[in-house]
């Protein structure tokens, strides 16, 4: 193996086990999609703790661990932190045939690895509102045939049904039509801000009985442009009623109850769980 083969392969092996999936398939497509063909050529600005390192060299060796690279520092974007992904994908366990949608989707890298899970048969469409990141991306993911890149904003438009909906943005709540979108079964991993200091990422699964959601780690993206923001008449919850939520509701379905840690205009969060009589 090349010096750059045998790094790329410990990353994947790190990224595996910090994922702890018990798909054997997640290490092999860290290993095989080149994270250096979506960042652009180097050297790199790396984003350490409220600063910035630029790369020695353009030695691709020195973007196979976990770090920040950015992709336009002036707009605070950055190719995100591999463990948090492969966490985050690991968690979302994509299967070959699934459907996915990806919001947020930067340059592609993190779109690539899920193309490759859901295949042969799935597909994936990625949304991007940065135009130039957009058109990179759609030059990126153009050997992916089963991957479609959108210029535009997933926030109004309408979104595919999918088995896997996998947010890069930070939203005040999931709109609506997120939610409506997925597919029975289907999941939703999504960075959740509806103040400052509540930031989650949050895991929906949509079963026969509702919409279960899991708070289960903190975390931090930038904000989701049109969802970023809580009306003025929402209930935002504490960090502790954040962690709290086991559901979360339409409105139009149900509306909220004595059980509701947040409420905005169209979902609300409960803290009791699908199992369990509903009032």
């Amino acid at each position: 193996m090349t010096r750059i083969e045998d790094a790329r392969s410990f990353y994947a092996r790190l990224m595996a086990a910090h994922a702890a999936s018990p798909d054997p398939r997640l290490e092999s497509v860290f290993a095989a999609v080149p994270r250096e063909a979506f960042l652009g050529p180097g050297p790199w600005t790396i984003i350490a703790g409220n600063g910035k390192i630029t790369t020695p060299s353009a030695d691709p060796a020195m973007i196979y661990q976990n770090v920040l690279v950015a992709l336009d520092a002036a707009k605070g974007i950055n190719n995100g932190e591999p463990f948090l992904h492969a966490m985050w994908i690991g968690k979302l366990g994509p299967k070959p045939g699934e459907t996915v949608c990806h919001i947020g989707s930067g340059t592609g890298y993190y779109t690539a690895l899920l193309a490759r899970l859901v295949s042969p048969g799935g597909t994936v469409t990625a949304f991007e509102l940065e135009a130039d990141l957009a058109a990179k991306a759609k030059a990126n993911l153009e050997a992916y045939g089963n991957v479609t890149v959108i210029h535009g904003d997933a926030v109004i438009a309408p979104l595919p049904r999918s088995d896997i909906i996998y947010v890069n943005a930070g939203v005040a709540a999931p709109p609506a039509g997120w939610l409506k979108a997925l597919q029975p079964g289907g999941r939703m991993i999504f960075p959740w801000r509806p103040a400052e200091r509540v930031p989650f990422a949050v895991m929906v699964t949509r079963t026969d009985k509702g919409l279960a959601c899991d708070p289960f780690m903190r975390s931090w993206f930038i904000p989701c442009f049109g969802a970023s923001v809580a009306d003025l008449t929402a209930k935002i919850p504490t960090r502790e009623q954040a962690a709290r939520g086991r559901s979360i509701w339409l409105t139009e379905d149900k509306l909220p109850d004595r059980t509701a840690t947040a409420i905005f205009d169209e979902v609300w969060f409960s803290s009791r769980g699908l199992a369990k009589p509903r009032d």
